[in-house]
């Protein structure tokens, strides 16, 4: 009796022992996976091996995924957002206080160009698929695996006088996101294409030199910047021959970072570490605009830098930064001099919390940021863009705004009347309530233009 209480005594400790030790061997293995995670953490953050290469594995997996995503449904991505609005089409035309001319526009539903007349009539269109221009190929650097044709758009066309058009093309869901430069004829046939990942906006000089933006991932330091993350998206103004051949790059954080306008880069916040500056305006200041602009010279160029909210001056054969300036805006999008020496800017955030919508388009004297003229919707029609959009000062002082998110062009009057309105006629998801984005529209002077381009051919109805 007692040899056996003594072998069962022995067997319930033998038993305990064994609890203990898996008790023990969970807690080990459980503080083992925390101290290398807060070591794996530590050497994130400092930038020693292979904390770094953590990060970016994680980071190209989230990215890998959300490409994933939209890839599956175009509708998820930035090009399409509800509609506000069952009306399509012209919805405004009061003649009498227009601006006679032809309207240039583009959707994000596809990548076409359209030219339209004041009822909404289709004069003509350029259309080309990016496929047919550039073909994906795993070998090439600069686009091994392109977004399907159904994300890929025209950002921005600037249209001549014979029908021959340039045009930027834009991929949503990607990053980068800027997808070259074509020249097509009024045909829509190929005359040359830049496979350089340009994006938002270009511009064209009188010399007939086009100047647009590219970015590409970088990793190197900048003094006083190693905060920055490795890799990122850094901005370049490239200048290409009329032929589409590029001539000069100039790398624009350093270009700022070298200038006396170096404490602009100190705003950069912790969400722009990847995409410190994301510049997206680009426009050749022209012997008119630098008449009355005290900070510019003709053939130097205008630059916006969103995310650090700052406007500049670049000078591209010196290739440093002339003048830069904060001001009253917030995201802001295509500052535009005007032949006053004003300046005319989008201002995406700047109406925050206010009945009549988050944007505005404002006039402001660069010599004393003072605000002359401002346009911000009402409350019956708001103005909200959170991206993109754009304006233009028109010839009888009236402004033509592009509200992006909203897929609608309007043109007000210098006391905010609206004189003319389009709103994109496309509609597209699942229950056909989605509307495509205004990627850029122009109103064009008629006598520039070959006749042949001003004769309707169709009425969007879509």
């Amino acid at each position: 009796m007692n040899i056996h209480n003594a072998k069962q005594k022995h067997v319930d400790v033998g038993g305990t022992q064994t609890r203990s030790d898996k008790l023990f061997y969970a807690a080990f293995i459980a503080g083992l996976a925390i101290l290398i995670f807060l070591f794996g953490s530590f050497l994130t953050i400092a930038g020693y091996f292979p904390g770094p290469q953590i990060s970016r594995a994680y980071e190209g997996g989230k990215a890998l995924y959300a490409r994933y995503n939209e890839t599956k449904n175009v509708y998820g991505t930035d090009l399409w957002y509800p509609e506000r609005r069952k009306d399509k089409g012209v919805t405004v035309k009061r003649e009498q206080l227009m601006q006679a001319g032809p309207t240039v526009y583009m959707s994000g539903s596809e990548p076409t160009v359209y030219l339209i007349d004041a009822d909404g009539n289709v004069l003509h269109s350029w259309t080309k698929q990016f496929s047919e221009i550039w073909s994906a190929d795993p070998d090439a650097g600069w686009m091994p695996e392109p977004q399907p044709d159904s994300h890929v758009y025209i950002r921005r066309a600037h249209v001549f006088p014979n029908g021959d058009v340039v045009a930027i093309y834009e991929g949503a869901g990607d990053t980068p996101y800027g997808y070259g430069v074509v020249k097509l004829d009024r045909n829509s046939e190929v005359i040359w294409s830049y496979p350089g990942r340009a994006h938002h906006q270009f511009d064209i000089g009188p010399d007939g030199r086009i100047y647009v933006l590219t970015h590409e991932f970088v990793e190197d330091d900048v003094g006083g910047f190693a905060h920055l993350d490795k890799p990122r998206l850094e901005d370049f103004l490239v200048v290409l021959s009329p032929d589409g051949e590029e001539l000069k790059k100039i790398r624009l954080f350093t270009a700022l970072a070298d200038s006396e306008f170096r404490q602009t880069l100190y705003t950069i916040s912790s969400w722009g570490l990847g995409d410190p500056t994301h510049t997206n305006t680009v426009e050749y200041i022209s012997d008119e605009a630098a008449a009355n602009f005290p900070f510019g010279e003709a053939g130097q160029i205008m630059l916006s830098f969103r995310g650090i909210n700052t406007i500049a001056v670049l000078d591209t054969e010196t290739e440093q930064i002339k003048w830069a300036a904060i001001g009253p805006w917030l995201g802001q999008h295509d500052p535009d001099v005007l032949p006053n020496g004003n300046i005319l800017l989008f201002d995406n955030f700047g109406n925050f919390n206010r009945p009549n919508g988050i944007s505005r388009v404002i006039e402001f004297d660069p010599k004393t940021m003072e605000i002359v003229w401002q346009y911000a919707g009402t409350p019956q029609s708001p103005l909200a863009s959170t991206i993109r959009s754009d304006q233009q000062r028109l010839a009888n002082g009236n402004t033509l705004i592009t509200e992006s998110d909203g897929g609608r062009i309007v043109e007000v009057t210098p006391d905010g009347e609206i004189a003319w309105e389009f709103v994109n006629p496309v509609r597209g998801g699942p229950d056909g309530d989605r509307i495509p984005i205004m990627a850029w529209t122009e109103r064009l002077d008629p006598d520039s233009l070959d006749p042949s381009l001003l004769q309707p051919r169709q009425q969007l109805t879509q």
